[in-house]
């Protein structure tokens, strides 16, 4: 086994929770991000050397977290349909209710298929421009257009009242 890169350990240290975050929204499950935090950071192990002298190194980081969720789902059997209960309907806009907003569009991300749920958490979450999301799903940035639009639109149609009030 090689020696540990300098820096990675910092980095690592640094942006944990934020990648584990991300690796939660991609995949729907703690334990699955987990996995898919280990794998990513095993991937760049052998590369970090050059992946620290670039100026973004999460930009790097980030592409092969998607890669590697893309492959996982892309070899997966899918048969499976998550369902979920109907919540009690909140009219308050205060904190509550944005927690409360947050919880249903996590109950609800896995229902949209693996390329939506990147294209949301990369675009919405990450905060990343259109040119930047279909970059690292490496696509055009029309298939990001039509697969964020395709997504809402699905959010839009689900029985959850607390997004469906929230979109109005």
């Amino acid at each position: 086994m090689s020696q540990e890169p300098p820096g990675l350990r910092d980095y690592v240290a640094a942006r944990q929770r934020a990648l584990q975050r991300t690796a939660r929204m991609l995949t729907g499950d703690e334990q699955t991000a987990e996995d898919l935090v280990q794998t990513t950071l095993e991937r760049v192990w052998p590369h970090w050397q050059r992946v620290a002298g670039d100026r973004d190194p999460d930009a790097y980081v980030r592409k092969v977290m998607v890669n590697t969720y893309s492959s996982w789902w892309r070899r997966k059997w899918h048969g499976e349909q998550p369902t979920s209960d109907l919540p009690d309907i909140t009219t308050a806009d205060d904190d509550y209710a944005r927690a409360d907003l947050a919880d249903a569009l996590r109950r609800l991300l896995p229902t949209l298929t693996p390329r939506q749920r990147a294209v949301l958490v990369l675009r919405f979450y990450e905060d990343l421009t259109e040119t930047a999301t279909a970059e690292v799903l490496g696509c055009s940035v029309g298939t990001v257009k039509s697969q964020t639009s395709k997504a809402l639109a699905r959010l839009r149609l689900s029985n959850d009242p607390r997004v469906t009030e929230a979109g109005r």
